[in-house]
C-alpha cells in the first residue's frame, strides 16, 4: 500500500521570481494490486506527484509511505517506466531487460532467463538481440515495461508511458498492459492527459486540479474485471460512456474556474 499523507512540494521560480507550488497538501492512498489512474490538465502536478512516489524528488513537506516504510529515495521495490524509452541505445533488448537484475547482483544466467522470459510475456520473442534503434516506438515502449517488470517490483509508476505513440500501437498496448497487470496484479499508479484511457485502464481515477497542484476528486471506475479480452464492448457500454463524460464535465469546469482565477489576479494587479 502506498501512502500519501500532507505532501507539498515548490520549486524555484525562474529569475528570480516566486516558487511554483507543484503540490500542495496532497492526500491519497493506493491499494495493494490497485490499477489507479491519474488525470488532470497540464500544470497539476500530476509527474511530480509519481516522481515524489519513486523517490526521485524529495517532497518539501508531508510523508510518502510504502508499506509502512517511508520514501526517501529510489528503492527497488519500485519500478518507473517513462514517456520516453530511456532505453540504453548500445545494447539488445535483452541486456536492457536484464539491466535492473544486473545492478541487484543477480548471475547472468539468471537474469537472462528472467528477462527472456518478459520479453516473451511483451510479445518481442525473437527480438532479443535487437538494438533499440532497429525497434518501433511502440516496441521500445514494450522493452521498457518488460525492464521495470523484470525487478518485481511491488509498485509499477508510469508516466504517460504511450502519449507519444499513435493511436493504434497505444490501443495494442494498453491492451497488452491490461493483460499483464491481470496475471501479476502489480500496484499500478498510472499517469495520463487522456480521459478515455484512464476509465479503460483504471480502478479509481483521480482527478487533480492545478494551481497549486492538489486532488479535486477520487471516482471509482464501475466496470468489471478483467477487460483485456474485450475491450471494444467495455468502451461502447454506458458506463464506459458515462465516466468519460463525468471526467470531461469536471475537467472543463477546473478549467474555467482557473481562468477565471487567473483574469482575477490580472485585474488585481493592474490596479493602482
Amino acid at each position: 500500500m502506498i501512502e500519501i499523507k500532507g505532501v507539498s512540494k515548490a520549486f524555484p521560480g525562474r529569475k528570480g521570481s516566486e516558487p511554483v507550488q507543484a503540490l500542495k497538501d496532497v492526500d491519497l492512498i493506493v491499494r495493494d494490486n490497485e490499477f489507479l489512474t491519474v488525470l488532470g490538465p497540464s500544470g497539476c502536478g500530476k509527474t511530480t506527484l509519481l516522481r515524489v512516489i519513486a523517490g526521485l524528488v524529495p517532497h518539501d513537506t508531508g510523508e510518502v509511505l510504502v508499506d509502512g516504510k517511508p520514501v526517501t529515495g529510489p528503492g527497488p521495490e519500485r519500478a518507473m517506466v517513462f514517456q520516453s524509452f530511456a532505453l540504453m541505445p548500445w545494447d539488445n533488448v535483452l541486456t536492457n531487460v536484464a539491466f535492473g537484475l544486473e545492478m541487484q547482483g543477480v548471475d547472468k544466467k539468471t537474469r537472462e532467463l528472467k528477462a527472456l522470459e518478459l520479453i516473451e510475456m511483451v510479445g518481442l520473442g525473437g527480438f532479443e538481440k535487437r538494438l533499440p534503434g532497429e525497434l518501433s516506438g511502440g516496441m521500445q515502449q514494450r522493452v521498457g515495461l518488460a525492464r521495470a517488470l523484470a525487478v518485481s517490483p511491488k509498485v509499477l509508476l508510469m508516466d504517460e508511458p504511450f502519449g507519444a505513440l499513435d493511436e493504434q500501437t497505444r490501443r495494442l498496448l494498453q491492451e497488452e498492459l491490461l493483460r499483464i497487470w491481470e496475471a501479476t496484479r502489480t500496484t499500478v499508479v498510472f499517469i495520463t492527459h487522456s480521459m478515455e484511457e484512464a476509465v479503460l485502464l483504471g480502478d479509481r481515477v483521480v482527478l487533480m486540479r492545478p494551481r497549486p497542484g492538489r486532488i479535486d476528486q477520487i471516482l471509482d471506475i464501475p466496470m468489471a474485471r478483467p477487460r483485456s479480452t474485450h475491450l471494444d464492448s467495455v468502451e461502447s457500454s454506458g458506463e464506459f460512456t458515462a465516466m468519460v463524460g463525468l471526467l470531461w464535465s469536471n475537467l472543463r469546469a477546473m478549467h474555467s474556474d482557473v481562468r477565471r482565477a487567473r483574469q482575477a489576479g490580472q485585474a488585481a494587479a493592474t490596479k493602482p
